[in-house]
């Protein structure tokens, strides 16, 4: 990235593979897991990152706590299948957050930490909902998530839509605080939503050309299945407002406020 306040950061920033989009306003489905199609994409994923070199250069992965961004970065970011005996903890338990996986290892990738302000739009919709911090911590041993003020989830609201300024606005806090990190390879793990509206915020003193490329929705195609190497998703891979719009039958309208 260019050179912002005298500094220097190269960010790797990706979001999720495909989770079930039916879990939208679904109670029973809160805190989407990622879907198979899911799982393959973010087994290519991984493939590329270990074939461009970017595994060895990433010093820092930091996650939304989410589900879905959690099974994606520790897929896409950990060593492979974790044996038994191990002198290190996992970054992901066997089938965990009911997935088929086997556990997957954190020996030699890098540290792991969960952000809240890179979460996805928060209220209304279930699956947007995280779990409480010590669910987590049984899932994903060797991610941190000593920077997650509350045990439980008090920033999601059941019947209020986060504004997409004040969404943007935490965008913004969560990029100030990148600046303040040691690292300067970074991998973000987040939400198509998420990246929009901090993008879009981000890029309004940028140069036409480059807010066109940057303040954009991230979504897929229908010509193919999965995301890597030179793939994107079939299908939707949206953000939940997105998606609702194309699909309102799977849910109730979102409330924004």
């Amino acid at each position: 990235m260019d050179d912002f306040h005298c500094l220097s950061l190269n960010l790797f920033i990706y979001f999720k593979g495909e989770k079930d989009h039916s879990a939208y306003m679904s109670e029973e489905l809160f805190d989407a897991q990622l879907t198979p199609l899911g799982w393959q994409q973010v087994d290519n994923l991984h493939k590329h990152i270990v074939e461009c070199g970017i595994d060895k250069k990433v010093e820092l992965v930091i996650v939304s706590p989410l589900l879905r961004t959690m099974q994606t970065a520790v897929g896409a970011f950990g060593a492979g299948d974790y044996a038994d005996g191990m002198d290190v903890a996992p970054l992901m338990v066997a089938k965990g957050g009911n997935s088929n996986r086997s556990a997957i290892s954190s020996l030699n990738a890098p540290p792991f930490i969960a952000v809240e302000l890179c979460r996805e739009h928060l209220g209304v919709h279930p699956c947007d909902r995280r779990r409480a911090v010590g669910e987590y911590r049984t899932i994903f041993p060797a991610i941190d998530f000593s920077l997650i003020e509350n045990e439980e989830d008090v920033l999601w609201k059941a019947d209020v839509r986060e504004a997409d300024e004040s969404l943007a606005a935490r965008g913004m806090k969560f990029i100030n605080w990148l600046w303040t990190r040691k690292e300067k390879e970074i991998a973000v793990v987040t939400h198509s939503g998420f990246l929009f509206h901090t993008l879009s915020a981000f890029g309004k003193d940028c140069h036409p050309t480059v807010q066109q490329e940057i303040c954009k929705h991230l979504i897929g195609s229908d010509s193919s299945t999965t995301n890597y190497p030179g793939k994107i998703p079939g299908g939707l891979d949206l953000p939940s407002d997105a998606a609702f719009d194309k699909h309102p039958e799977n849910g109730a309208p979102n409330s924004s406020a």
